[in-house]
């Protein structure tokens, strides 16, 4: 998509997000995902953010239903370097592309679930986790890149002249993400040049999202309507009050060393937004998503999220849709804001 900015033309990339396997019925979950994958496909989306943890199903063969339901959306694979060799992502990549000719993007990951990473033996401090996941794709771009084997003897990898085949077609190099919210996360960023996603604060808060030439991106989920009250009522009976999800999310909060889960958990206690205001976090408060929603009518969502773009954000990874129609309604939204497909 692109967006017109100041008499000029700026694009903006938009991702949707892949259904969990933890959610709903085993049966149904592929085709949940074939259908989410061809919704964000037809609203013109670059491509889906498919998560990863210890309790979801591999992010990487939900990626090949992915491609295989769609003809252009990129799956933007959630990458655990815990998970997985550098070599093992790579590989991953370029046989996607030699089977398929699509584009892959990497979200890549340094934390995640602390009770995940203790579960698996690593407790890696936050910090110390960023520069691991640098080290760690810095080797997956060199391997993508081709143009030489690679060697490397850093702090937590090591390869000897280690090649990469079948070689990846410089058209199909992967579009790179990371979490943006902390200092480390925002350096990690700058090193491997990716763009850094931020869980953002509301519009009229957030400084300028372009930092040293580092491409900055949004995530939040979006419930709007023609008027703010249908919106409202379409928000609340999505994400009702829930007193375990609640007791959920504080127990989270004990044992995570995330900075985005605990700035956001901050705000929550901070703010009475009320309606007059469309940023919300009472689904994050609930356990019930992790990421804060944009509500209210078209006009009033639209005019915040040009808001965002005027600040230099480039790219938007929304929420899980629960239907293809909710996407028609986000659609307006983005038109709202001066966005058009590309």
């Amino acid at each position: 998509m692109y967006v017109e900015q100041m008499g000029g033309v700026s694009e903006v990339e938009i991702f949707s997000t892949c259904p969990q396997s933890r959610d709903g019925e085993r049966e149904s979950y592929l085709q949940r995902v074939r259908d989410v994958a061809r919704w964000a496909e037809g609203a013109g989306h670059r491509g889906i953010l498919v998560y990863s943890d210890n309790g979801l199903v591999d992010p990487w063969l939900v990626s090949q239903v992915v491609i295989e339901a769609t003809e252009q959306l990129c799956p933007l694979v959630a990458v655990q370097p815990v998970y997985m060799h550098p070599y093992s992502v790579a590989k991953m990549v370029t046989t996607l592309a030699h089977l398929h000719g699509r584009r892959i993007y990497l979200n890549m990951l340094a934390g995640g679930f602390k009770n995940d990473l203790v579960a698996l033996g690593d407790e890696t401090p936050h910090d110390e986790r960023y520069e691991r996941t640098t080290e760690f794709t810095l080797i997956v771009k060199e391997l993508l890149e081709g143009a030489r084997p690679v060697t490397v003897e850093g702090r937590y990898y090591h390869v000897r002249n280690l090649s990469l085949a079948p070689p990846l077609p410089a058209a199909l190099a992967p579009g790179i993400l990371i979490s943006g919210s902390s200092d480390a996360g925002f350096e990690a960023a700058r090193r491997i040049g990716a763009t850094a996603i931020k869980y953002p604060k509301p519009a009229e808060e957030e400084g300028a999202a372009v930092d040293g030439g580092v491409p900055t991106g949004a995530r939040f989920g979006v419930i709007a309507r023609e008027t703010p009250e249908e919106a409202w009522r379409v928000a609340r009976e999505r994400f009702p009050e829930d007193r375990k999800g609640q007791i959920a999310h504080s127990l989270a909060m004990k044992v995570s060393d995330s900075h985005w889960h605990r700035q956001l958990s901050e705000m929550a206690h901070a703010e009475d937004a009320g309606e007059e205001s469309p940023y919300w976090l009472h689904p994050f408060e609930q356990y019930q998503t992790f990421c804060p929603y944009l509500v209210g009518s078209y006009r009033r969502v639209g005019a915040e999220v040009a808001r965002y773009i005027a600040l230099g954000f480039t790219t938007f990874v929304l929420d899980i849709p629960p239907s293809e129609n909710e996407l028609r309604h986000t659609a307006v939204v983005f038109e709202e804001a001066g966005a058009r497909p590309s």
